[in-house]
């Protein structure tokens, strides 16, 4: 059983270090990031603000050529559809190519591979998108503050400034 649920569910006992590895003294730590500073773990809050920052940008790009209509359910669900395709965009094509979203830049984080190459890739970018999306598998973190789509992709959001 602990092959299927890896480090997820052995972070519920010993800080999500089963063995003898000691927990980290701070995020990052074990994968030989600072503590603090550029290239240091990111932290939740400002991760989510990056997110709604993107979120907020689909919105108002989706404004442009989609005017949302409250009072009609159909509009506002195409409204809505365009939006997610928009965020995805917005998401996927600048995370594979320079490593960050627009919201991620607005708040100096950016996307790191922990194999050392500069680009994220759009594989990467596509996988972390969709388990996003799917909120849960972003949610959960582990004691170096990376979610369930930075353990399958092998990345890390880390501080540019």
């Amino acid at each position: 059983m602990a092959r299927w649920t890896g480090e997820w569910l052995s972070s519920l006992s010993a800080g999500g270090y089963a063995g003898d590895q000691e927990p980290p003294r701070w995020p990052g730590e074990h994968l030989g990031l600072p503590q603090d500073g550029i290239g240091a773990v990111a932290g939740s809050g400002r991760r989510f603000v990056a997110l709604l920052a993107d979120l907020i940008v689909a919105s108002l790009l989706t404004s442009i050529f989609i005017r949302p209509d409250y009072e009609n359910l159909a509009r506002m669900q195409e409204y809505n559809l365009w939006s997610l395709a928009v965020w995805a965009f917005i998401t996927i094509v600048p995370a594979a190519i320079a490593g960050f979203t627009p919201g991620m830049a607005m708040f100096g984080l950016r996307v790191a591979r922990l194999d050392g190459a500069k680009l994220v890739g759009a594989w990467r970018a596509v996988v972390r998108t969709i388990l996003t999306f799917l909120i849960i598998p972003a949610a959960v973190r582990n004691a170096d503050n990376r979610g369930w789509h930075d353990r399958l992709t092998n990345t890390v959001v880390v501080q540019m400034r």
